[in-house]
Order: structure tokens, then sequence, then C-alpha cells
């Protein structure tokens, strides 16, 4: 028994098998793989929600339909007037004649476009920029002053909005007939500088984006309401009153109904008036048919209000969540 014993202890213990080359470098690199995706895979939350299928389709289909219309209108712009009736809409023509369209359309009947575009562009700079102006004042004034009769102004701004523009065409024309304004620049600008959806939006966004506390320690410091107004409260307006300018721009970039009413002169006439006056001229005994300078009008009347959405976006965005979290 001692002789066994001794033999055993005597005997080497077997060592232990050593992996296969490459075996621990996999097996490190999968046990470091599925740690980072526990790591990384966060918990559906209302701030991280799970991917929803129909969401996204929707989404998609909006996109879609959004888009199709401006892909139409680019590529019939680069189109002839027999390509322009005879390809299919949604691609190409043979011919590539999109600078040719755009130098006849800015050259078109002594380049009435171009007189067209001057006039969108003394609309939107008098009416948008002052509606911009009034909307500014008159919304940091409500939300930072109290004075009798502030509620009354609150529910008249709030019914202002829900009135639609074309319900006042009418007695709008009647007032300035009688004042001698139609046909006249001014009947487009004055109705123009009146924006009740842009005075309410400042109002709140005023409200919310201009601490009550500054201005108090800037009145303590001897500073007037002016001063105080245009170099406190106005750099802390700069989201909301980008936004208010975008939505202003646009509207009287697109409004159609108050200068057909208001504007009978061609040579006062916007874009929209001008782009349907070209429409309607297929339409008369002896007029010539331009769809191909249409359709670039089109595509250059909207070229303005993308690049501005575009440069200004940061900053109309911001505007646009003002007031919506409660610190």
């Amino acid at each position: 028994m001692t002789t066994s014993m001794t033999t055993a202890a005597a005997e080497p213990t077997p060592a232990p098998a050593e992996p296969r080359t490459g075996d621990a470098p996999a097996a490190s690199r999968r046990t470091r793989s599925s740690a980072a995706g526990r790591r990384t895979r966060r918990p559906h939350t209302p701030l991280n929600p799970r991917p929803s299928v129909p969401l996204t389709l929707v989404t998609g289909l909006i996109l879609v339909y959004t888009l199709l219309p401006l892909a139409w209108l680019v590529i019939n712009a680069t189109k002839s007037k027999r390509g322009l009736l005879n390809s299919f809409g949604l691609w190409f023509a043979e011919d590539f004649d999109l600078w040719d369209n755009i130098t006849r359309t800015l050259t078109y009947d002594d380049g009435v476009f171009v007189r067209w575009l001057l006039n969108t562009l003394l609309y939107v700079v008098a009416g948008a920029g002052g509606a911009t102006v009034l909307a500014v004042l008159g919304g940091y004034a409500l939300a930072k002053y109290d004075f009798p009769g502030r509620k009354a102004v609150f529910a008249v701004v709030i019914g202002a909005v829900a009135v639609p523009g074309t319900a006042l065409a009418v007695p709008t024309f009647l007032m300035f007939s009688n004042m001698g304004l139609t046909n006249t620049p001014w009947a487009v600008i004055v109705p123009s500088l009146i924006s009740p959806f842009g005075l309410y939006l400042m109002w709140v966004f005023a409200a919310e984006a201009v601490p009550t506390e500054l201005l108090e320690a800037a009145r303590i410091d001897g500073s007037g309401e002016l001063r105080t107004f245009f170099r406190v409260a106005l750099p802390l307006l700069v989201p909301g009153t980008v936004t208010v300018l975008l939505f202003s721009m646009v509207a009287t970039w697109n409004n159609y109904f108050l200068p057909l009413i208001m504007i009978k002169d061609p040579d006062w006439y916007p874009l929209t008036l001008g782009l349907n006056a070209w429409n309607a001229q297929a339409q008369t005994a002896g007029g010539e048919a331009v769809f191909d300078l249409i359709v670039t009008g089109s595509l250059l009347t909207i070229v303005p209000i993308v690049a501005a959405f575009l440069l200004l976006q940061r900053y109309w965005q911001s505007g646009l969540a003002a007031g919506s979290v409660k610190e």
C-alpha cells in the first residue's frame, strides 16, 4: 500500500490541455462583442421608443406625397414645349432645355417676369417685414406689460386667428375702393401688415424667452424702456422673429386672392397673378401657349422661399419649439 501511494505521488499530474491557436482571441472577441451589445442596447422608453413599421410607412408616403410635385416641377422645367407634351411627366425628355427655358422666361414679353418678381419682392419686404416688426413690438408689449384690457386684446387676437383671410377680402376691397387705393401696391401691402398668428406667436415666445428679472435688472441700472427692448429683449427674440418673418414671407409670396381682387394693372402683378395670366393666355383667341415658361417660372418662384428656409432653419425650428417645455 505504501508502494502504491509512493508510485501515485511520483507520477506527474497531467497538465491541462492548451487551447488551439486562435480559439482564445475568438472567444474573447465574442465575449467583448456580446458585452458591448448588452451595454449599447437600451430599453425602450418614451424617450427611446420602439421603431414602428406602420408609422415609418406612413411617414414615407407623406414624404413621397410632398416631394413628388417638386420632382415633377424640376424634371419638366428641363423640357422644351414639345418634350413637355410628348414625354412622361416624371422622367426627362431627350432634350435638356433648362437654361434656354430660364433665359426665355426672364426675357419673354420684354422681361415682364422680372417685373413681377420685383413686385413680389416689394410686397414681401414691405408687407411681411412690416408685419414682423408689428408682431414683435405687439407681442413683447402684451407679454411683458400689464395694462387694462389685456385680456380683451387676447380674445380679439385669438378670434382674428380663427377668421380666414378670404372672409375679409370683400370688405377690405370695398374699404380700399372708397379710399381710392385699389390697383395700387398699397392695396396689397397694407392688409399684409396685419398678422394675428404672428402676433400670438410672438406673445407666447416673448413670455418664455425674455425673463422678467432681466428686464427689472436693466431698469434698476437706469436703462430706459426703448434701450431695454433693443439691447436686452430683442436679441433674445431673434428665433421667434425669424419664425414670424418666414411665415409672413410665405403668406405674402404665395398670396393670390388678395392681389386678384385688388390689382388690375399687369405692371403691378405679383408672380402668382403673372403666371396665372400666362396660363390663361393659351385659352384666349390668338394667344400663345407658353406652358414650358409657366413650369420654368414656377420653379424660379419657389427657389427664394426654399433658400430662405434652408438658410434660416436653425432659427425658426427653435422658434416653433418655444413654450413647449416648462422649466
